[in-house]
């Protein structure tokens, strides 16, 4: 097996598969030794499916063997968040409640990922029901960068297996910045699509209004591969946009030259670590030097809109979460069971007034984006902070308003975003930048981002792993 192969990108690999010069079977048990080795530290999977894949493994090397090599994905091993339902395997978000949740049938996701012959390693950690706080029946996942240092949630298992190169991608989901927050911390690369662009059918229910999933990956052209495989319209969820898709993979190297990229320097710079503002900066120009024109734009004052998020995403958790709270209130964490009783509290004048500032917000950053392609703006305000299991594993503990500033207005209007690596602080913490497009125009991110990402070295960058060794 090649040195560092599990750091290559899939574009890489699957020329390695598709040559034959790599065997699916031995790259699959390859990475479960890596795991093997590392996940007792890092504690990114929560179920590991070993027979499952290697038998998928096998079949797929017959078929590549037999000349029937059906893309990027045949024979490349990734993970999925672990609400992302897999028949016959353990789906339980987080939540000790749904130990016992085994779903009848595959996700869409699952279903197209399989169609392209990825190999489904495991399923991965994430805080309980994909908000804040993890149940204590459950690990927290430590950051690559740092053990002491969180992961960013909800996403945490995810980033960090994507991170240390336990897969070659994986699925992550995003309702208020679950797929950014942990892109950002763990240095990798995160893509929120349009909302509905990508099928939730199979997939445990946050807040449906804001749900996204999403690829999480160490390139750029790789979160593009596997967005290619799972998006598209899909008659079992009513949410899906029948929208056609647009072809990424030839046009991703077209360049940026005359593309109209916003900037809103208060908006980046308010409240937000001076680092993570410098790494924008310093993205910005050199965008510039490759023909984007930089225009400012006037973001809206949020102070009077962010509080919505919270109304809404605990409202329609506590509908999804109807069966078993509060009849069994007791088996979920001190976190998550606040923000039930939260979302149980509040009323529909409530609900419904939340709706109307986020129709409001939705309309006024519409016309932000009237002039630009896309918006400009970091991932997170602040540098990952220590793992306090105090507090993580806790009860609710109220957050800084505009934690969510850069990432909750985009689950609101569900625009697409993508996050990449721009860096690293003082203290050896990863640095991210992040664009947002139009609804849509997934295309000019992946542009934008494979540009900035090739003009930098970011990505070349992996951690100083441990092991129990």
């Amino acid at each position: 097996m090649e040195n560092n192969i599990h750091y290559k990108s899939i574009t890489e690999v699957s020329r390695l598969i598709k040559n034959k010069s790599i065997s699916p079977v031995e790259l699959t048990k390859y990475i479960f030794e890596r795991i093997d080795k590392l996940d007792n530290v890092y504690k990114s999977f929560i179920t590991l499916m070993k027979e499952d894949a290697l038998y998928s493994a096998i079949n797929i090397e017959k078929e590549i063997c037999h000349g029937n090599y059906k893309g990027y994905l045949h024979g490349i091993p990734i993970a999925l968040k672990d609400l992302v339902f897999t028949k016959g395997i353990p789906t339980m978000g987080g939540c000790k409640v749904l130990s016992d949740h085994i779903p009848s049938f595959d996700a869409t996701v699952v279903n197209k990922l399989k169609a392209s012959g990825a190999i489904i390693l495991g399923k991965l950690n994430l805080t309980e029901a994909a908000v804040g706080g993890y149940n204590p029946e459950f690990d927290i996942p430590r950051n690559p960068w740092g053990i002491e240092y969180y992961t960013g949630g909800s996403s945490s298992g995810s980033g960090v297996a994507t991170s240390l190169g336990l897969c070659f991608a994986s699925l992550g989901s995003d309702t208020g910045g679950s797929i950014r927050f942990p892109s950002a911390s763990c240095g990798i690369v995160g893509l929120k699509p349009t909302w509905g662009r990508v099928s939730r059918h199979g997939l445990l229910d946050l807040a449906p209004s804001l749900d996204h999933l999403g690829p999480m990956t160490r390139y750029v052209e790789d979160a593009a591969i596997v967005f290619d495989s799972i998006a598209g319209y899909d008659v079992n969820d009513t949410t899906s946009l029948n929208e056609t898709l647009t072809d990424i993979l030839p046009y991703i190297d077209k360049g940026i030259d005359g593309m109209k990229i916003g900037l809103d320097e208060k908006y980046i710079s308010d409240n937000v670590d001076s680092e993570i503002v410098e790494s924008v900066f310093n993205c910005i120009n050199i965008l510039q030097k490759h023909g984007a024109k930089i225009v400012k734009v006037k973001m809206p004052e949020l102070k009077d809109y962010l509080p919505a998020w919270n109304i809404i995403c605990s409202t329609e958790a506590s509908i999804a979460h109807k069966d078993n709270y509060p009849s069994r209130k007791n088996d979920y964490g001190g976190w998550f069971r606040t923000w039930l009783e939260n979302g149980n509290n509040y009323s529909a004048i409530d609900y419904a007034n939340a709706n109307f500032l986020r129709i409001e917000l939705n309309s006024i950053i519409k016309n932000v984006f009237s002039n630009i392609d896309v918006l400009i703006c970091p991932s997170m305000t602040k540098l990952p902070h220590k793992i306090d299991e105090d507090v993580l594993y806790g009860n609710y503990v109220k957050r800084d308003m505009y934690f969510g500033k850069f990432t909750q207005p985009f689950d609101f209007n569900g625009a697409p975003t993508l996050s990449v690596p721009s860096g690293f602080s003082k203290s050896g913490l990863p640095l991210s930048v992040q664009f947002v497009g139009k609804h849509l125009q997934e295309l000019k991110l992946f542009q934008v981002g494979k540009l900035y990402e090739s003009n930098t070295e970011w990505h070349n960058i992996n951690p100083v792993i441990i092991s129990e060794e």
